[in-house]
């Protein structure tokens, strides 16, 4: 455990100096640093779920856009006793600098989501760490929160971007469950969807958005509903492993 986090904190150093290289003009990858955990098949595999024999699961909120539903989602969460993970833009915690305090005083994950909300494919490998790091220093600097967790705009990546978050101290989670919350079908949908999904299971990390349409008046009836199956809902940094794992072809993460 001591010598993963040495590493991890290590290649976070070197990401944040390869961020101000970046941000002059004159940064270089420095691939020898980089961290890899999730290799399948030669793949990098971000984590979309969690093999365990506890019932447990994490709601995940993204929060890009709006803040108009963050005070009722984070009452809801209170009244029920769930903690769950928020994974924030930078420009989000810019704009809303007192949502982010709020998130991280009520006991909740903060993770990152980059920066500006772009396809981190499509960007170079500079781009992508600024899109890392920037977001980081943010809330680390509102909330003392050193971030661990970094979700992907869209979900996209290939091996590349994989590869850099970790090399900047980062685990890539993703979601076995998409509530398509952001489709506005109706909060029976996204209850619906989401309970009867077949990838309901233990370790399963289920996908919500902030500032969308009917999230936050399903949220009660969704989590009565987990619950009443059996599975104690967990933030994210609970559920993963940090060290010794290695990942499946769907991106479970499985404890050697």
């Amino acid at each position: 455990m001591k010598t993963d986090l040495i590493k991890r904190w290590r290649n976070r150093g070197i990401c944040m100096l390869a961020l101000a290289l970046a941000l002059a003009g004159s940064y270089k990858y420095l691939s020898g640093y980089t961290t890899v955990s999730g290799n399948v098949n030669g793949k990098e595999m971000p984590v979309c779920s969690v093999d365990t024999k506890e019932k447990k699961v994490a709601l995940t909120f993204e929060a890009a856009w709006g803040n108009e539903d963050v005070a009722g989602t984070l009452k809801i969460l209170k009244e029920y006793g769930v903690r769950a993970t928020f994974f924030l833009t930078g420009e989000w915690a810019a704009e809303y600098p007192e949502d982010v305090k709020a998130i991280q005083e009520a006991g909740h994950d903060i993770g990152n989501h980059s920066e500006s909300h772009r396809s981190m494919v499509s960007l170079g490998e500079e781009e992508q760490k600024a899109e890392i790091m920037k977001p980081h220093k943010k809330v680390e600097a509102l909330t003392g929160v050193e971030m661990q967790l970094f979700r992907l705009p869209y979900g996209n990546y290939d091996d590349s971007v994989i590869r850099n978050i970790e090399a900047c101290g980062y685990y890539p989670i993703q979601w076995s469950i998409d509530s398509f919350d952001w489709k506005d079908y109706g909060a029976d949908s996204i209850i619906e969807v989401v309970l009867n999904h077949e990838k309901l299971e233990n370790g399963a990390i289920i996908l919500l958005h902030s500032g969308t349409k009917y999230t936050m008046e399903a949220l009660g009836t969704l989590i009565e509903g987990i619950q009443k199956k059996g599975y104690q809902i967990v933030p994210v940094s609970e559920l993963i492993y940090k060290e010794d794992y290695h990942m499946d072809i769907m991106g479970r993460q499985i404890k050697d």
